[in-house]
């Protein structure tokens, strides 16, 4: 998913490749987007773009003429609009020829020129959106790259808020206090400061000033401290040992931006230098666990006493083979497939012992009818010897009339006949 420095780079990206192009007519929505038309048909204007955390807005401005006398046409724009973007789970801007268009541009600005250009916004899982004539959202905090100040002391100034019960990983996801993190950063920037995901974020807030006091002084020195230092400075010591978590939550989207570009660019799609920056986030040897919200965070060590405890122990992770360094719907699609496949396993388990079992009762049946068999000849065996000795008495005298081959019933039969 796009966070506060992919959007900040798709601004750049915007400005770089529309400078000094002039578009032109109707802005064009694909069919199949559900997001709503964008009235503006112009003749001739301009595309620029700024963002702020998880937003970017696009201006259309249109070109006034250089004869005063001319007027504009009806249905023709004469002011700018601003178009406020959010890129879901895969959005970015593309600028194309109108022949290599990508296949999942969703809204199109095309240039005014021989032959045509065309400025896209694409889309391919369409959880992204557009409003025409929009602002930034107003439950959105500031942004955590450009109006760090502003965004310090909100937090700071509403750590009663309910919000800061929850665990640590999870408030960082909250747009209303942290404008532009996501999921990757959450994990990166709790790594770095060695702060297990799931302890209550209040403990980790209380004590940070609504002022970066620590940015332009030297780094504490491990010194003994008198015994009469008031609690206040301990905890000042303390953070400034182990590092401001909302100075970090500034500096280290920076890090992304200042990778120069290579962590956005829709047309080389080359992430080698964002995994190489990577120290956490899907890391080998880091361990993963779903937050309350379902939500994957990448951590070291031990999770925090707000783990959930119905999560699966923690494993180790190994790094996907994946163009995006950083995509969780299909890591969703492929834990359903594993869980699908396991229930068919299971099933399958299942159907081969019920069919085995009566087998099993089959094979049974032939040795209680074995045993009663042998039981029978055994009881024969003691309650005819007697007579079996008079027979063959009888067999002796008569063996010259008849031979003793054959079954006993009938030489007892011919003996009788004999004997009469």
């Amino acid at each position: 998913m796009p966070e506060g420095p992919e959007l900040h780079l798709a601004s750049l990206y915007v400005n770089k490749m529309c400078t000094r192009v002039v578009f032109t007519g109707p802005v064009r929505k694909s069919e199949v987007s559900k997001n709503p038309d964008v009235p503006f048909t112009c003749e001739a204007y301009r595309i620029t773009a700024t963002s702020r955390g998880k937003e970017v807005k696009l201006t259309l401005t249109p070109m006034k003429s250089d004869d005063p006398k001319e007027r504009v046409k009806a249905g023709q724009a004469d002011q700018p609009m601003d178009i406020v973007f959010r890129f879901g789970m895969s959005g970015y801007f593309r600028f194309t020829t109108e022949d290599e268009l990508p296949k999942h541009a969703h809204l199109c600005f095309y240039s005014k020129e021989t032959p045509c250009r065309v400025l896209s916004f694409v889309d391919a899982r369409r959880f992204g959106s557009w409003q025409p004539n929009g602002t930034w959202q107003s439950d959105r905090g500031p942004c955590i790259m450009f109006e760090y100040k502003s965004f310090r002391e909100k937090v700071v100034s509403h750590l009663s808020d309910r919000a800061f019960d929850k665990p640590i990983c999870e408030v960082l996801l909250n747009q209303k206090y942290f404008n532009g993190i996501g999921n990757y950063l959450r994990a990166e920037i709790l790594f770095r400061l060695n702060i297990p995901p799931f302890v209550p974020a209040r403990t980790v807030l209380e004590g940070l000033e609504s002022e970066d006091l620590c940015e332009n002084e030297k780094p504490v020195k491990n010194e003994t401290t008198d015994t009469k230092t008031s609690d206040v400075a301990k905890q000042k010591q303390v953070k400034g040992e182990t590092g401001d978590l909302l100075r970090l939550c500034h500096t280290v989207p920076l890090e992304v931006v200042n990778l120069g570009g290579k962590g956005y660019d829709p047309q080389k799609t080359d992430y080698s230098d964002f995994k190489a920056w990577l120290q956490c986030y899907y890391v080998d040897g880091m361990k993963s666990i779903g937050d309350h919200n379902g939500r994957t965070i990448w951590f070291k060590g031990d999770p925090g006493p707000m783990a959930p405890k119905d999560s699966k122990s923690p494993k180790a992770k190994k790094r996907a083979k994946k163009e995006d360094g950083h995509d969780y719907y299909t890591d969703k699609k492929k834990v359903a497939r594993k869980h699908s496949e396991s229930t068919s396993k299971k099933k399958v388990v299942k159907q081969e012992t019920v069919t085995k079992t009566p087998k099993k009762e089959k094979k049974a049946r032939p040795k209680e009818a074995g045993t009663k068999r042998r039981k029978a000849e055994k009881s024969r065996e003691v309650t005819e010897p007697q007579h079996e000795m008079r027979s063959t008495a009888r067999e002796r005298t008569s063996s010259s009339a008849e031979p003793t081959a054959g079954p006993q019933r009938r030489s007892g039969r011919v003996t009788r006949q004999n004997s009469k």
